[in-house]
């Protein structure tokens, strides 16, 4: 049985990756005795090792690795072993060549960066194996080993793969999921433009073509190539699990990563883990606090570790701004505040070699202890130490996003009544307003139970497959509060659009139908009128008829003036609210506010706008993060019924608390 995750790290997990094959052993022991005094509990080992591993097919060396484990467990540094999987040596390459990717033009990759392996390739399969085997065997009752860390970020550089083996596999997918060529023929609808296929051999991938793709055809591209990388990290996992069947498994996800379904992934990590890198010019990060949030929601609320971030600047923007004395330590805590149980670097050592030799780690190349980047670090490791209370803690949140990887595929292909539509900018408008008021919000998928919820939204819910309409039903008829927004329910899971007026599936639920769609150009923009107030919309018009809603907003101009554009529909013991439009962010957020307070849903204390506030919950424990992102003091009231605890310097705290700027507390209370 796999170890519960608390129980194998019962501290908050602080380090980062490792990579000694690029040093020798005297800076091995310099390092344990650095990592030591700066906190660190946990490193991640061997993620690029493969060719010091195996230097030729089948020639394996441990001796190095066996070296370095030792050094770690006794400087009690735990190790999250990694596969080696990420980076296949040149000696392979140059043996097999068929496990290169290749390229939509039909070029194959070539060796000398990284991840050029086609998921679909068998010998490559074969040599994982064979590798991930004489890990685990090594290593599996290693007191050093915590967990395994599979594979790198899957899918970064490379998400496609146009070989002869991947065209192979593709069509074995599709017979797999069709069964039938009549079959496919139909969920494809091959009657437009006579695409009618005989024989599965007549499949090609959608490339290269003169004009527009199917749209059913690219869909089910994208979702084979995520199930074609899946399966090289169930290949792995099911060895681990063999060898070590008590040890938790991951893999590091990735910020605004479209091409992999994280949710379906996640039901097969042990823990999720996932790599950010706010840019310093973005101010407060609150899109990576809404990956944070989404992260934390993929196994239902399950703490998550941040497996990278960087100390101070990356190398691979266009200017690569270094973040600024506290920023690194606040952004830390606003991860642990919104779930999660470690934070982690890329890297330990900033290299001496190689592309990311200018990105930051957490010892710079000065080597200097007395550096600001790695005082930092110390300070933030063995202030952690403190908080071992609040590992496993939990958000608690009564707001929730539907957030749905395919829906992204399928709303972005392109033959959309405006092809600049951008899902993540949608779900980042209606997240920022719960972000800026420190309301806690979860994301969940369109099948999710959502009891336990107040108020869902659903941005631009294109695709409605099979139990999505009865779902939300079900949750309005029990007395939720559901928000729509344009173009929404248009689309079956084959992109196969739902006859019987726009949006079919949901007419019903919001009592509604929209005639047509109005998109605009890029500089136009309309207004709405809302009990005599005006607002900006820009983007889409939706042409509603009433059919048992209320208008809560019209339009004003435009030949679709006075015609409805925000409504409000009673259905059973709930309350459907339809946006069709893109409002402004002001008008967007006081709209937002009055749903909000109409439903009693507020923050867990008053704050101003530049301060971040979170709580976690452990059992009667409470921890309350007051992070303040501004560039002077603030002071905040706190409840005075309440005596509370700094979780930082232990001291009591009553009434009011002051914050210094760039600064965190902790409040504590049972």
């Amino acid at each position: 049985m796999v170890q519960n995750i608390q129980e194998v790290m019962p501290h908050i997990a602080f380090g980062g990756d490792y990579n000694p094959e690029q040093w020798d052993e005297k800076t091995w022991l310099e390092d344990a005795q650095l990592m030591k005094e700066a906190g660190v509990n946990l490193v991640s080992v061997a993620i690029f090792s493969w060719s010091v591993l195996e230097r030729e097919e089948g020639q394996f060396d441990f001796s190095w690795l066996d070296r370095v484990l030792e050094i770690l467990h006794e400087h009690g540094i735990g190790v999250a072993l990694a596969t080696a999987t990420a980076s296949p040596p040149a000696w392979l390459s140059k043996k097999y060549p068929e496990i290169l990717a290749v390229q939509e033009n039909g070029v194959p990759y070539q060796v000398g960066s990284r991840q050029q392996y086609s998921p679909n390739s068998k010998r490559f399969k074969l040599a994982i194996r064979r590798l991930v085997e004489e890990l685990a065997e090594r290593y599996k009752h290693h007191p050093a080993l915590k967990m395994w860390h599979i594979n790198n970020e899957y899918g970064c550089h490379l998400s496609e793969c146009y070989s002869d083996e991947s065209l192979d596999a593709f069509r074995q997918w599709l017979k797999k999921r069709y069964v039938s060529i009549d079959q496919l023929n139909q969920k494809w609808g091959t009657a437009f433009w006579s695409q009618r296929y005989n024989h599965w051999d007549e499949i090609q991938f959608p490339v290269n073509l003169p004009t527009f793709y199917n749209p059913s055809q690219k869909l089910d591209y994208k979702r084979f190539m995520d199930d074609a990388i899946f399966d090289l990290y169930l290949l792995e996992k099911e060895i681990l699990r063999e060898k070590t069947p008590e040890m938790p498994v991951f893999t590091n996800f990735m910020y605004e990563f479209k091409p992999l379904n994280y949710f379906k992934w996640a039901k097969e990590t042990d823990l999720v883990t996932w790599d950010s890198y706010p840019d310093p010019r973005e101010g407060r990060p609150f899109r990576h606090a809404m990956h944070h949030d989404l992260m934390r929601s993929l196994k239902d609320g399950a703490p998550f570790y941040l497996m990278e971030q960087v100390t101070s600047h990356v190398n691979w923007r266009d200017i690569n701004l270094t973040k600024k004395p506290g920023e690194m330590r606040l952004w830390s805590y606003s991860t642990v505040a919104r779930g999660g149980d470690g934070i982690m670097y890329f890297q330990w050592r900033q290299g001496r070699t190689g592309a990311e030799k200018f990105h930051g780690a957490m010892v710079p190349h000065s080597n200097n202890p007395k550096s600001r980047t790695y005082q930092e670090v110390k300070q933030l490791g063995n202030e952690l130490k403190k908080l071992d209370a609040l590992v496993g803690a939990e958000v608690k949140a009564r707001v929730a996003i539907i957030f749905d990887w395919e829906n992204w595929w399928a709303v972005e292909l392109e033959g959309k009544p405006h092809n600049q539509l951008s899902y993540l900018n949608q779900v980042y408008a209606y997240y920022k307003f719960f972000y800026d008021n420190n309301i806690a919000v979860d994301f969940v998928t369109p099948m999710a139970n959502l009891k336990k919820y107040s108020l869902v939204l659903a941005p631009m819910l294109y695709m409605v497959k099979t139990g999505y309409r009865e779902n939300l039903e079900r949750f309005v008829d029990d007395g939720g509060t559901l928000l729509v927004t344009f173009f929404s329910g248009i689309a079956d899971e084959q992109d196969h659009i739902h006859l019987g007026g726009y949006p079919a599936p949901f007419r019903k639920l919001l009592g509604l139908t929209v005639e047509e769609f109005a998109p605009m150009a890029m500089e136009e923009s309309n207004s709405i009128v809302a009990n005599g107030q005006h607002a900006t919309v820009t983007t889409w018009a939706d042409i509603i008829t009433l059919e048992g809603a209320k208008s809560l907003a019209h339009f004003k101009e435009n030949w679709y003036a006075g015609k409805p554009a925000i409504t409000t529909n009673r259905f059973g013991q709930g309350t459907a609210i339809y946006i069709g439009t893109s409002l402004e962010e002001d008008y967007l957020h006081h709209f937002l506010k009055g749903v909000t307070q109409q439903l009693k849903i507020d923050a867990p204390l008053e704050a101003p706008k530049g301060v971040e506030v979170v709580e976690r919950v452990k059992g009667n424990k409470q921890f309350l993060f007051l992070l303040n992102h501004l560039e002077e003091p603030v002071n905040l009231l706190l409840d005075t019924a309440k005596t509370y605890q700094n979780g930082l310097t232990k001291e009591k705290v009553k009434n009011e608390i002051t914050i210094n700027k760039k600064d965190v507390v902790i409040l504590v209370t049972d």
